[in-house]
């Protein structure tokens, strides 16, 4: 598995658990409460 480094973008859907993050390449991903980060 590739190494990803993240940065946490800051949305109001952080307040309902949803949190986005931004990797090396600038893609986002998703994650979702408990569950693993995935690409958007």
């Amino acid at each position: 598995m590739p190494y990803y480094q993240f940065k946490k973008v800051w949305t109001p859907l952080q307040l309902l658990g949803i949190k986005l993050f931004k990797d090396d390449s600038n893609k986002l991903w998703v994650k979702l409460w408990n569950k693993p980060k995935r690409p958007l």
